[in-house]
């Protein structure tokens, strides 16, 4: 564990790089961000089609753990405005593609989007999909509530072409789920998760957090004997990331109440442990998936891929993010829509996107970014190719040296593996390669740790 202790450092989760914290400063004008979904448009819909992040921000209360972009209410009046917004939001960006596009993947993330009803729902979906053609091989996947999410939402959601889902439980601990606000019973998962198996959802995920305020290691293990037992196909082990500057509801408890470092650790290493003797393979970072899924499937055939919407085992070359907070990649460019709900009904209004920020890549990126990729989806990466290098790839090798001594690595001529042993360690990996990190270190923590 002493390892645990030095390289439990703050740094990012890398689901994009550069990291949002360090994209451009000047946002891409509504022009520059027209042309660069256009010309990703043009690759991205005869290769593969594309995707959809769609934030649905809204909850009747607020998970004290939580670091997404959510407004807390109750007056549910406020699910048809957005809706409307939404779908001016995409008409928008039918206007740039100026073609039918080819929908491969949408996903509704929250806020809670099963927070909004069925019909509306429905309204929102069909307002998407019928000025565009759903490729064959299309997935959709929903975030939903355990408390929420009723026998009419799993029905009118599949009926629209959803065969996933991911139900964010957390811990099953009643001591843990008090004090991050996050309540529900063993019992009202498990009727969920009956009724979207007999209905003929394909897969369904469960999201678990380690590192919680209260966790120890008994009622972790109590927590995912409860989890094997419902069988998801994938389960998504994250690390908690306590950032109360960033979201001051995380202020309800302190560092005193939470698990650090080498006991955090090892709550991981107790849960993986679980996992795999119930027939569970880790996948990339956090992640773990049964053998029949798609996602296990995908990192055995090396086509696992990472976005800002965690680990997929599907790739296209846009991604289009609706709603509030949401982000969009074109691969060459990222643009993140503003966080407001009023500022974002504002500027559709004015009919331009609700972008506020965001960054245009440049060569160097562009590399870095494919073996960060590469390094977060496989562990290893390799630069043999001219296209592959450049004067960031050197430095990172010679800041991989104390890895290295430390026997977490096979570095070799243009090419390096992280031994599976050190899968805890893949972000402080990355971290070697990020160019922009190093160039401008932060001053102050903006990041949570790393392991």
């Amino acid at each position: 564990m002493n390892l645990i202790n030095k390289y439990n450092v703050a740094g990012p989760r890398y689901t994009s790089y550069p990291t949002v914290p360090y994209w451009n400063s000047i946002a891409p004008s509504q022009e520059e961000w027209k042309t660069a979904v256009k010309n990703s448009f043009n690759i991205s819909n005869k290769e593969h089609g594309i995707s959809l992040y769609i934030h649905l921000p809204f909850c009747e209360s607020l998970c004290t753990y939580c670091g997404c972009n959510t407004r807390i209410t109750v007056n549910h009046e406020v699910e048809q405005p957005y809706i409307k917004a939404l779908i001016k939001e995409w008409q928008l960006y039918l206007r740039i593609f100026e073609a039918k596009p080819r929908i491969k993947e949408i996903h509704l993330g929250g806020g809670t989007p099963t927070f909004f009803s069925a019909k509306n729902l429905t309204q929102l979906i069909e307002g998407i999909t019928q000025n565009a053609d759903v490729c064959e091989d299309a997935e959709f996947s929903f975030e939903a509530h355990p408390n929420n999410t009723t026998s009419e939402h799993l029905k009118t959601l599949y009926s629209l072409g959803f065969k996933r889902l991911s139900l964010g439980i957390q811990d099953f601990d009643i001591r843990v789920q008090q004090i991050v606000n996050r309540i529900q019973s063993f019992e009202q998962v498990e009727q969920v998760v009956t009724e979207a198996k007999a209905i003929g959802y394909t897969s369904i995920n469960f999201d678990l957090i380690y590192g919680l305020p209260l966790q120890t290691r008994e009622s972790v293990q109590s927590t995912i004997a409860k989890v094997v037992l419902l069988r998801p196909d994938r389960i998504a082990f994250y690390s908690y990331a306590h950032v109360p500057w960033v979201k001051p509801g995380q202020r309800k408890f302190t560092e005193a109440d939470l698990p650090a470092d080498a006991e955090k650790r090892e709550l991981y290493e107790i849960g993986k442990a679980q996992f795999s003797a119930n027939g569970y393979v880790e996948i990339g970072m956090d992640h773990f998936a049964l053998r029949s899924d798609s996602l296990y499937i995908a990192s055995q055939t090396k086509k696992l891929h990472r976005n800002f919407m965690g680990y997929t085992h599907s790739y296209t070359r846009l991604m289009v993010g609706l709603g509030v907070s949401s982000i969009s990649d074109t691969w060459q460019a990222f643009a993140q829509n503003v966080k407001k709900v009023e500022e974002y009904y504002s500027l559709l209004e004015k009919n331009e996107l609700p972008i506020f920020k965001g960054h245009l890549l440049d060569e160097e990126d562009l590399i870095i970014r494919k073996h960060i990729l590469q390094l977060m989806c496989s562990l290893e990466t390799s630069w043999e190719k001219p296209e592959e290098q450049c004067a960031a790839v050197y430095d990172a090798i010679e800041k991989l040296s104390e890895l290295t001594k430390d026997n977490l690595l096979e570095l070799k001529p243009y090419h390096l593996k992280v031994k599976e042993f050190a899968r805890p360690f893949i972000r402080n990996v990355c971290m070697c390669f990020d160019a922009r990190l190093w160039r401008n270190l932060p001053q102050a923590q903006i990041f949570s740790s790393v392991v």
